[in-house]
């Protein structure tokens, strides 16, 4: 994985935030929505039925990175985490 973040304004490890404290951000309330290319679900969503090669999916994962949904539109993501009292926050 690449950064464009330069060397002085990386997160040294031991101020990194755990998964364990992620999963307690917002009370449970937090989760992002991340783009995910079809080959790449099995990954993440081992449930899934297979998927055509190319497709673009979106997923919406707990604050912690826990898979919750997979979707074809980042609107459809979003709109199930407000249905079920999400906040949804941006994460680059």
């Amino acid at each position: 994985m690449t950064s464009n973040m330069t060397s002085d304004q990386m997160i040294p490890r031991d101020q990194m935030i755990s998964p364990e404290a992620l999963a307690l951000l917002g009370g449970g309330k937090i989760a992002y929505v991340k783009a995910i290319r079809s080959e790449d679900v099995q990954k993440q969503f081992p449930q899934a039925p297979e998927l055509a090669p190319g497709t673009q999916l979106y997923a919406l994962h707990a604050a912690d990175g826990t898979p919750i949904l997979l979707t074809d539109s980042r609107e459809a993501a979003i709109a199930n985490a407000w249905s079920h009292e999400l906040e949804t926050v941006s994460v680059h």
